[in-house]
């Protein structure tokens, strides 16, 4: 059972939200939260698989959420996503930064909705890739110019993986394009978010763009 923690100040989001996710075999919304603060409060007291976490909340926004929740050890099993009013929202690139694994967009598909759901619990990919994919590209283009610090650490099979997670590819992806088996592709990928001490997959993305290794023009 996927077990969810909603955080949106608006009841009324909140209602429709845990209809949906209720009405599934597999999903169960264990919380809900009116502003950043309750949030992660709810997230200490429930540990769900996944917080569904709005951007612009009073008390607390909710990139200051996903901070704390993504700092706080005791959470790190829960898989933040932001939910955003815009698939580009100026917010989300921080968010990510601050610890999401992913944004959907509130007016998104329920099925849509659904999906990233349970791709949120696996922890093993970005929710709506190619919108986040450009908004990070977006985003880190207008930023100092990147550091390669830190990416010393992998060997060049990890550098490799790295850039191909960056680039929006699963691990069957990754490992068709390296000629390699899942089991292998997802290993390097494990070895490199602990090397790089990234939380999941989105912020092994942001690394990547961050340090260079992957830009807006080599996508």
């Amino acid at each position: 059972m996927i077990r969810v923690l909603l955080a949106d100040d608006q009841a009324l989001i909140r209602a429709g939200f845990s209809a949906l996710l209720n009405a599934e075999d597999d999903i169960e919304v264990v919380a809900e939260a009116a502003n950043g603060e309750q949030a992660v409060a709810l997230a200490l007291e429930h540990r769900p698989d996944v917080a569904l976490v709005d951007v612009q909340m009073p008390v607390m926004d909710g990139i200051e959420a996903t901070r704390r929740i993504a700092a706080d050890e005791r959470l790190n099993d829960v898989h933040v996503v932001i939910l955003t009013n815009y698939g580009l929202d100026q917010y989300v690139f921080d968010a990510l930064r601050a610890g999401a694994g992913g944004f959907l967009v509130k007016d998104t598909e329920p099925a849509d909705l659904l999906q990233g759901v349970r791709i949120a619990a696996r922890g093993d990919a970005l929710l709506s890739p190619s919108i986040t994919r450009r908004l990070i590209s977006e985003y880190v283009a207008h930023r100092p110019e990147p550091s390669p610090a830190g990416l010393e650490v992998l060997t060049n099979r990890e550098r490799e993986v790295t850039a191909l997670v960056a680039r929006g590819m699963s691990n069957d992806e990754i490992a068709a394009r390296m000629v390699i088996s899942p089991t292998t592709a997802k290993t390097h990928v494990s070895r490199a978010m602990t090397k790089l001490h990234a939380r999941d997959r989105a912020q092994l993305v942001v690394l990547a763009y961050e340090t260079g290794l992957v830009t807006p023009r080599s996508r």
